[in-house]
C-alpha cells in the first residue's frame, strides 16, 4: 500500500504493528510457552484464576443436554469444567488458535476419562467453523484482549448462539481501587516477565501478557461493545476489585 493506504495497525502489548501480523504473533507466543502455562497460571495469580473460572460456571450453570463452545480455551481449564459439572453430558467445543495448547488440553481430557461429548477445534476466535445458532453458551477466559479484532470476535459470538443463548467473557480489566492498582502494576510488571523467564524460558512472552491487559478495553467499554455486537441484557461482575471483570450477555 501507498501513503495514502496505509497498512491497517493494531496493538501487540505496546508495540503497534500490522493488523494480519497479530494472530501469528500470538498463535508463536502460546505455543512457545504451553509446557510452563498451567503453572504459571497458578502461580501468576496464587491460583485465584481457579476461583474466577468457577465463577464462569457458576453463572453459565451449564446443563447436561446443551452445546457449549469455549473458545480462546488454552489447555481446557472452563471445558473440563463444564464436562465435571454436567457429568460428561453436555456437549461442549474447545477452540483454540494454538495447536500446542489444544493438544496439552486432550491430553487433559484422556487422563480424566473425558473423551466423549468433547470436541477439539483449532480456529481463530473471529472466524469460528461452527454453525450459526447452534450452541447454548459461548465462553471465552482470558483471550479476548488476544484477537486482533473484538468487535468481529463479538459478532461471531453472537453469530453462533442460539437465540437465547448465553455469553460469558472473563477477562483481566480496569482495576476500580487506586490503591489496589498500583499493587497490582508493581506486581505486574515487575513480577510476571520475571516468573515468565524462569518457569516457562520466555519473559517476552509475559511482557507481553502484562501490556496486553493494560490495552484491553475498560469494563464499559467492553460492556458498550458488547451491545454494539447486537448482544442484550449486558451485565458487568467485577472480581477483585476489578482486576478480573466477568462480562455477561444474552442472544435476544
Amino acid at each position: 500500500m501507498n501513503a495514502k493506504n496505509p497498512k491497517p495497525k493494531t496493538h501487540f502489548g505496546y508495540q503497534q504493528i500490522d493488523s494480519k501480523d497479530k494472530s501469528e504473533k500470538v498463535k508463536y507466543i502460546f505455543d512457545n510457552v504451553v509446557e510452563g502455562y498451567d503453572l504459571m497460571n497458578d502461580l501468576m495469580s496464587g491460583g485465584l484464576h481457579r476461583l474466577w473460572k468457577e465463577a464462569v460456571i457458576n453463572w453459565l450453570r451449564p446443563r447436561p443436554d446443551r452445546h457449549y463452545v469455549d473458545v480462546a480455551c488454552g489447555t481446557g481449564d472452563i471445558a473440563l469444567r463444564i464436562m465435571a459439572t454436567t457429568r460428561g453430558q453436555a456437549r461442549v467445543t474447545a477452540c483454540d488458535a494454538s495447536p500446542e495448547m489444544l493438544t496439552l488440553g486432550q491430553g487433559r481430557a484422556i487422563d480424566r476419562g473425558v473423551v466423549k461429548q468433547l470436541s477439539w477445534l483449532c480456529s481463530n476466535a473471529e472466524a469460528l467453523p461452527i454453525a450459526g445458532s447452534s450452541v447454548d453458551g459461548y465462553t471465552i477466559a482470558f483471550g479476548l484482549r488476544n484477537v486482533t479484532r473484538i468487535d468481529r470476535a463479538l459478532m461471531e459470538a453472537r453469530r453462533v448462539l442460539k437465540p437465547g443463548g448465553h455469553f460469558l467473557c472473563l477477562e483481566f480489566s480496569q482495576v476500580a481501587v487506586p490503591l489496589l492498582g498500583y499493587l497490582y502494576d508493581r506486581y505486574s510488571f515487575a513480577a510476571i516477565p520475571w516468573l515468565g523467564h524462569i518457569v516457562a524460558g520466555d519473559r517476552a512472552a509475559y511482557q507481553y501478557l502484562v501490556e496486553s491487559i493494560r490495552q484491553f478495553p475498560p469494563q464499559h467499554e467492553l460492556a458498550e461493545m458488547i451491545v454494539a455486537a447486537n448482544l442484550g441484557r449486558v451485565t458487568v461482575h467485577n472480581l477483585m476489585g476489578g482486576i478480573v471483570a466477568l462480562h455477561s450477555a444474552w442472544k435476544i
